[in-house]
């Protein structure tokens, strides 16, 4: 979900920041306003070339940033590995960033850090489906059709892809294994002696090593801070010298307790001026033995920054992403060890392991293929249907399924055809329709199988009447199972957004475009325009 979109001085727009529902969000406004910008915006976080015709009157540069939802596992997927290293520790969301300078050059950001342009558009056409250009090019991989049928498939497919792809990196990790082992025997000593390693630089790390060593260094990083806290703490509860907090509370005591057997009353509060006086010593005692503690080993901060340099250095080392991954190699390094010790054949070994990888390969690239093969015909009945419903002639729709060598995703490849005329041969859809019908085309893919936000500018290209009123009525099935951004004219489309937005041109010296959320008195009369203004109105009714 595309949760924020900031613009800075893109064309006419001088700033702008859109807070975006998770439903259908629908942006209007007069022609000529500037709606289209909205999509050179997003069309530029998916990798658009900069241009200096996007800078704004006077400006010297052009920004273009959006918050989006991190799908779990997202950056684990190939392609991503190094938008995944510039990853802020414990960020939940993705920030991805486009500026756009003079003299047409751009930078890329993810989290505000510089990152290449592929990699930004590779995370933003995981998360973003824009018709136009953009749509041509994700209709025309077979990848991408096949991660629609496998959606439309179901959460059991999608779990099958995820395991297959964790399946097809450990094949290829034991099919190095096993090459580095019956190469040469140097590989085969090295490879030894990186076991050996392994296990002895991590000789005495438990699972929370690292996280007790980063409280550790937390707390002694702030040991000035703690000590004075605690020592005025201390100093107020239980002085050396004079009444402090519990020394008064026991005046108090001795004031009450003489007229207890007088006032019966009164041993209550007896009572609770004891029991406060010895909770405050109680205290007072455990932070004087906190404040020894601090005092206790000086040096330790040296100490932990060193052995959380070595940990650190240690996972460069051996190539892990990160601590739990690190003690998974060094057991399954000892593991390998041991056998070793044990007069286990290390080539036989890593032959048993290869063929096991492989088995588990095949057998999730055959279950996969089945539900591909099973999902095809109602996916494409589905399809065919959808784009009845919006005009798209007869709606003929077909998914070809076709085999080719195994890998991560298995061992099919899927393509998408159509035939929007009858006589007509069918053909794959990146091919066959354009502008305004391949927007509909995908809406109707993305109907059916859902999906990651969907950014329609032409999606009313050419249409009216009841075949609009059918798209907005495919727009908002879309909506309650993706976020759909829709640029629209038509008031059918615009009637049924959960968030409107209005862009209006200002006058002025320079004229700009603003963009506004509409409240619903507001809404209603940005519908009233769009239907033709209260003149026009007045004249129909």
């Amino acid at each position: 979900m595309l949760r924020r979109l900031r613009i800075e001085n893109l064309v006419l727009i001088r700033e702008a920041e859109l807070e975006l529902a998770s439903g259908l969000n629908a942006i209007t406004g007069e022609t000529g306003a500037g709606k289209t910008i909205l999509a050179q915006a997003v069309g530029l976080l998916l990798g658009a070339k900069g241009d200096p015709a996007f800078l704004g009157p006077a400006a010297d540069e052009a920004y273009v940033e959006a918050e989006l939802e991190l799908p779990p596992g997202l950056l684990d997927e190939d392609g991503l590995e190094s938008l995944a290293d510039l990853r802020p520790h414990d960020e939940e969301g993705l920030v991805l960033a486009r500026r756009v300078f003079a003299d047409g050059r751009t930078r890329a950001y993810a989290w505000g850090r510089a990152a290449a342009r592929e990699d930004l558009a590779a995370a933003g056409e995981r998360l973003i489906a824009m018709s136009g250009q953009f749509e041509q090019r994700r209709l025309a991989r077979p990848s991408y059709q096949l991660e629609v049928l496998d959606r439309f498939a179901g959460d059991e497919q999608l779990r099958r892809r995820a395991e297959l792809r964790t399946a097809w990196r450990e094949l290829q990790a034991a099919q190095r294994r096993y090459d580095a082992l019956v190469e040469n025997a140097a590989a085969a000593e090295a490879r030894f002696a990186e076991l050996r390693a392994l296990v002895e630089d991590t000789l005495g790390l438990e699972a929370t090593t690292e996280d007790d060593l980063r409280a550790q260094r937390e707390l002694l990083r702030h040991v000035t801070e703690l000590a004075q806290g605690a020592a005025m703490a201390v100093e107020t509860l239980a002085p050396d010298d004079g009444d402090g907090a519990s020394g008064l509370v026991a005046i108090a005591e001795r004031a009450i307790a003489p007229l207890e057997r007088l006032a019966p009353e009164l041993a209550r509060a007896g009572d609770e001026l004891r029991d406060a006086e010895l909770r405050l010593r109680e205290t007072a005692a455990e932070l004087r033995s906190f404040l020894a503690g601090l005092d206790a080993e000086p040096g330790r901060l040296e100490q932990v920054e060193a052995e959380l340099d070595r940990i650190a250095e240690t996972k460069r080392r051996f190539r892990c992403t990160d601590y739990s991954e690190l003690l998974a190699r060094a057991a399954e390094a000892e593991a390998e060890l041991d056998a070793l010790a044990g007069g286990v054949d290390p080539a036989a070994a890593a032959a048993e392991a290869l063929a096991a990888a492989q088995r588990e390969v095949d057998r999730l690239a055959s279950e996969l293929g089945a539900a591909r093969a099973a999902a095809a015909e109602p996916f494409a009945a589905a399809v065919a249907s959808e784009l009845h419903d919006i005009g798209m002639g007869d709606g003929e729709f077909r998914v070809e399924l076709r085999a080719r060598e195994p890998g991560p995703t298995g061992a099919d490849d899927a393509a998408f055809l159509i035939r929007p005329n009858s006589g007509m041969p069918f053909a794959p859809v990146a091919e066959t329709a354009s502008g305004g019908e391949l927007s509909r085309v995908a809406l109707a893919i993305a109907a059916v199988a859902g999906g990651e936000t969907l950014v329609f500018d032409e999606i009313d290209a050419g249409i009216g009447g009841e075949t609009a009123n059918a798209v907005g009525r495919a727009l908002r099935r879309l909506a309650e199972r993706a976020q759909v951004i829709t640029i629209t004219h038509l008031p059918q489309i615009a009637t049924l957004a959960d968030r409107h937005f209005r862009v209006e041109k200002v006058p002025g010296d320079p004229t700009h475009t603003q963009i506004e959320p509409l409240g619903e008195d507001e809404r209603r009369a940005e519908i009233e325009r769009m239907l033709g203004g209260q003149e026009f109105l007045a004249t129909v009714r």
